[in-house]
């Protein structure tokens, strides 16, 4: 942002020299009337945008000191929804859309993007942002592979630029207070965390192929992007690419493992480690950790579609549990913790309750880094660990036999198979 701002001071040191008649600058520019001057605004991009998308913009519009200023999207009817959301926010017509996110990119105008594309193409355009000079904020799963995550590590630690996976329920109270008592030895010794995901699918059907629409319609080249190539359907545009193993991550085992998993590498304090041995079942994939504290990813459903009876559903989405040899607590999605003990339930009675669902205070930590340099909550590496262990789980689920990692080197032992898992081939989308 130095750049900009740089720019407009000397602009209007310069302007304040040469024009005689009178020079008025809006109360809104100079910040007046709880906005933001321009020179202090960031300047945002968002590159896809659907329904995750629409939630998470519709939090970081209320931002006063961010500034959504284009969206590019393969998908005509998508890039003009996402420009009514935003020019009615900001009452005008000055949101730019594009239907290559490369255009985008290649303003120097623009301080960060938004990535909510679909799994395909999370990797591929947060390294193309990073590159690019951008700060990124990154639904998740930012990466359908081990290779990905990796390569994301170590793109964002080469450019210096901010890194956010859209993990934001490390930003959500009950989860950040459950996480802290596992820390605060008020559990006692740690012995077990469990993680929901849904039941893991693997599907690599084609649907019928139907005529391939007009690139200003759907770009569906740029829809692919790096997955592999298939005929056109318009169910995989609206939504229907989920499940599909080109296009889905592990399995759809990331779809809530990315953040249930991820909760607990951080209750663990193992963010800079992960566990060591995955080993599936039929309605779980157990973890272990070198010191041996289990991590048991546990399925929603049965394979016979019955709910697993092992949740408190009034939780809501997305629950962990974290156990240790004097006590447990539990959480999940609509605020509430349960305690093992009256003593402990009545210490965690007072946190203030958020849906986990809410992206803002976890923008707003992307946002304030942004302006620091410091790294973001869910920054690159932390996002690497947790997902590397998803897709480690994954795997595991998929081969249907024990895999056993080194977390140094990411990498299976005596396993080539799982090993040659870690990454896909990259299509020529170009």
């Amino acid at each position: 942002m130095t750049h900009r701002r740089s720019f407009l001071s000397t602009t209007l040191a310069a302007g304040a020299a040469t024009l005689a008649a009178p020079y008025f600058v809006s109360s809104q520019a100079l910040g007046a009337e709880d906005s933001v001057a321009a020179s202090e605004r960031i300047t945002l991009g968002v590159i896809g945008i659907g329904p995750r998308c629409t939630y998470d913009l519709t939090a970081i519009l209320k931002l006063k000191d961010v500034q959504c200023v284009a969206i590019a999207d393969v998908q005509q009817s998508r890039r003009d929804a996402g420009k009514k959301l935003v020019d009615d926010h900001y009452g005008n017509q000055d949101c730019k859309l594009y239907h290559d996110f490369r255009e985008l990119l290649a303003r120097d105008d623009i301080d960060a993007v938004l990535i909510a594309t679909g799994d395909r193409w999370h990797a591929a355009a947060s390294i193309m942002a990073a590159e690019a000079g951008k700060d990124v904020y990154s639904e998740k799963p930012c990466g359908i592979t081990i290779h990905d995550c990796q390569k994301i590590d170590e793109t964002f630690k080469r450019t210096g630029r901010i890194f956010q996976a859209g993990t934001q329920r490390r930003s959500v109270p009950n989860f950040i207070q459950a996480v802290q008592t596992a820390q605060s030895g008020k559990l006692g010794q740690l012995k077990e965390l469990q993680a929901t995901a849904y039941l893991p699918t693997l599907d690599n059907t084609w649907l019928p192929a139907e005529p391939t629409p007009d690139n200003a319609v759907c770009n569906w080249n740029l829809w692919l992007g790096p997955a592999a190539w298939r005929p056109y359907n318009h169910k995989y545009v609206s939504g229907g690419w989920r499940g599909q193993y080109d296009f889905d991550s592990g399995a759809r085992l990331l779809d809530w493992g990315a953040h249930t998993l991820d909760l607990c590498q951080w209750a663990a304090s193992a963010d800079d480690t992960m566990p060591v041995k995955y080993e599936p079942s039929q309605t779980a994939i157990t973890c272990t950790y070198a010191n041996g504290v289990r991590l048991v990813v546990d399925f929603l459903e049965t394979p016979f579609g019955d709910r697993s009876p092992r949740w408190l559903t009034r939780l809501g989405t997305c629950p962990v549990r974290f156990i240790g040899d004097e006590g447990s607590v539990e959480t999940g999605d609509e605020g509430e913790i349960v305690a093992s003990s009256p003593a402990l339930q009545k210490e965690l009675a007072s946190i203030r309750r958020v849906r986990g669902l809410d992206v803002t205070a976890h923008a707003r930590n992307f946002f304030d880094c942004i302006k620091s340099r410091e790294q973001a909550t869910c920054n690159a590496t932390v996002m690497r660990r947790s997902h590397v262990a998803c897709h480690a789980a994954a795997l595991a689920w998929i081969l249907n036999r024990t895999l056993v990692i080194d977390p140094k080197t990411e990498t299976f032992q005596n396993d080539d198979e799982a090993n040659r898992l870690r990454i896909r081939p990259q299509r020529d989308w170009a």
